[in-house]
C-alpha cells in the first residue's frame, strides 16, 4: 500500500504540473483499452505523413481508416481484443520507397493491450539481399540494443549477487523511468535530459523503497529464497497493473525527439537519438565499473556479493551496501527505460517485455557478477538483432533464449562466472 501511494502521489504529482498549452500541443489519443499503432518511416525519408491505414476484423468488417500523422505514427482504437488486419495504402508511398513485403500484417490484440505493427519498407539505403550494410546496420542496432539491456541487467545482477534475491519485479523499474520521464516531459513541459534525470532518482527512491519496505523485513524473518521469488512475481504484476491504471494501454512518444531522421555513417545508419543512447549507455557503464574497481562502496559492493557473512565479518555495514545497491540498480534501470523509450516509445508494460532477455544477458554473462552482465547482455542484444537475417523480426527474441540455453549447456556458470562457488 505504500509503494501504491508513493508511485500515486509522484507521477500524479507530476501530471498535476502541466504546464498551459502543453497537452493541447500533442495528438489527441483514444482511451480505448485495445489499440493498434505503429510508424511509418524510412532511413532517407524519415516518418512518413498521410498514408492510408485500414484496419479491419477477423470478420473482414472495417473498423476504422486513419492516415499517419507528421510523425509517421498512427493509432486505431479497437471494439475489443481478438484478430485484426492491418493494411497500407501503397499508393500514398512516398516516389522511390516500396514495401519489401506483403501490404497485410494481421495480428492478434489481447485484452488491455496496444499492439504495435511493424510494416517494412525499403527506400534503397540499406542494400537489400542481407548484404555487407545489412548486416552491419544490424550489428550497431544490437549493439545499442544490448547496451540497454545492459543498463538495467547490472542492477539485476549485483542484487541477485549481495542478496540471493531473482528479482522478477525489476522490469518494473525500467518501466517507471521511462513513464516518469514521459509525464515530467510531456505533460510537465521539461525537457527530456532533465526528465530523464528526475526519472532517474525516482527509480532509485523506488528501489531504496523496495529495500526497506518489503526485503529488508522478509530477510530478518528469515523468508527463504524460494518465497522471496514468488513475492517478486506478485510485485511485478501489481506494479505492472498500477502502471497501466496510471499511463493507460496506449504507446507514447516523447515530445523531444520525434520524427528524426537517419545520418548515413558509411556503411551504417542511425539517428542522434540512437547514436544519444549508445554514447549516454557507454559512458554511464565505464563509470559503473570504475566505480566498482575504485571507490569504497564499490569494493564493498564486490565483497558483499562474493561472501555476504565474510563481508561483514570484515566491518563491512552490509544492509548500507545492499541499500545502495538497489538505489543503483533503480537509477541504472529507469535511465535504461528512458532510453528504450527514445527507440521503441514509452508502454506500461515494456520493461517486463524487456525481462526474459535482461535473464538472458545476466546468466549468460554470469550470475552475480556485474562485468558479466554486461558482456551478456551485449552478446544478447547483438545476436538477437542480426538473427533477424535468417528469421522473422517478430520472432527475433526467441533467438537470444536459443542463445542462452546452447551457452548454458556448454559452460553452466556463464561466460565470467565462477565455476564453484564459495559461501
Amino acid at each position: 500500500m505504500l509503494l501504491r501511494l508513493l508511485l500515486l502521489a509522484v507521477l500524479g504529482g507530476v501530471a498535476l504540473t502541466l504546464a498551459p498549452g502543453v497537452a493541447q500541443a500533442q495528438p489527441e489519443e483514444s482511451t480505448a483499452s485495445e489499440q493498434v499503432s505503429g510508424t511509418l518511416q524510412t532511413n532517407l525519408s524519415g516518418p512518413i505523413e498521410g498514408v492510408e491505414v485500414v484496419v479491419t476484423d477477423d470478420g473482414g468488417d472495417e473498423v476504422d481508416t486513419v492516415e499517419t500523422d507528421e510523425n509517421g505514427r498512427w493509432v486505431v482504437p479497437l471494439p475489443g481484443p481478438g484478430q485484426y488486419t492491418v493494411t497500407i495504402d501503397e499508393e500514398g508511398l512516398p516516389e522511390g520507397v516500396v514495401l519489401t513485403g506483403e501490404n497485410t500484417r494481421t495480428v492478434t490484440v489481447d485484452a488491455g493491450r496496444n499492439q504495435g505493427v511493424i510494416i517494412a519498407l525499403s527506400d534503397g539505403s540499406t542494400g537489400a539481399g542481407g548484404g555487407t550494410v545489412r548486416w552491419v546496420q544490424l550489428f550497431v542496432e544490437g549493439l545499442r540494443f544490448g547496451l540497454l539491456i545492459a543498463m538495467a541487467a547490472v542492477g539485476l545482477s549485483l542484487i541477485f549477487g549481495t542478496t540471493g534475491l531473482t528479482n522478477f519485479a525489476h522490469g518494473e523499474l525500467v518501466t517507471i523511468g521511462a513513464i516518469a520521464a514521459w509525464f515530467i516531459n510531456v505533460q510537465g513541459g521539461v525537457p527530456l535530459i532533465p526528465a530523464a534525470l528526475i526519472a532517474m532518482v525516482i527509480g532509485a527512491g523506488v528501489g531504496a523503497l523496495n529495500e526497506l519496505a518489503i526485503w529488508r523485513p522478509l530477510r530478518r524473518r528469515g523468508t527463504g529464497l524460494i518465497a522471496a521469488l514468488v513475492i517478486s512475481i506478485g510485485l511485478s504484476m501489481l506494479l505492472r497493473y498500477l502502471y497501466q491504471i496510471i499511463f493507460g494501454g496506449r504507446s507514447e512518444a516523447y515530445a523531444d525527439y520525434r520524427g528524426q531522421r537517419a545520418v548515413d555513417y558509411g556503411l551504417f545508419r542511425m539517428t542522434d537519438a540512437d547514436l544519444a543512447s549508445i554514447v549516454i549507455a557507454l559512458a554511464v557503464l565505464v563509470l559503473v565499473a570504475v566505480m566498482l574497481q575504485r571507490t569504497k562502496i564499490g569494493k564493498a559492493m564486490r565483497a558483499v556479493a562474493d561472501n555476504r557473512d565474510l563481508a561483514a565479518s570484515s566491518g563491512i555495514n552490509v544492509n548500507r551496501v545492499i541499500l545502495v545497491v538497489w538505489m543503483m540498480g533503480g537509477a541504472l534501470a529507469a535511465l535504461g527505460g528512458v532510453l528504450l523509450g527514445l527507440s521503441d516509445e514509452v508502454q506500461w508494460d515494456m520493461g517486463f517485455r524487456l525481462l526474459l532477455l535482461m535473464f538472458a544477458g545476466v546468466t549468460l554473462g554470469g550470475l552475480g557478477t556485474a562485468y558479466g552482465a554486461l558482456v551478456g547482455s551485449i552478446v544478447v542484444g547483438v545476436f538477437v538483432q542480426m538473427s533477424t537475417l535468417v528469421v522473422p523480426n517478430d520472432i527475433k527474441y526467441v533467438g537470444g533464449l536459443l542463445l542462452l540455453i546452447v551457452i548454458l549447456i556448454v559452460r553452466p556458470q556463464g561466460i565470467l562466472g565462477s565455476r564453484v562457488r564459495v559461501g
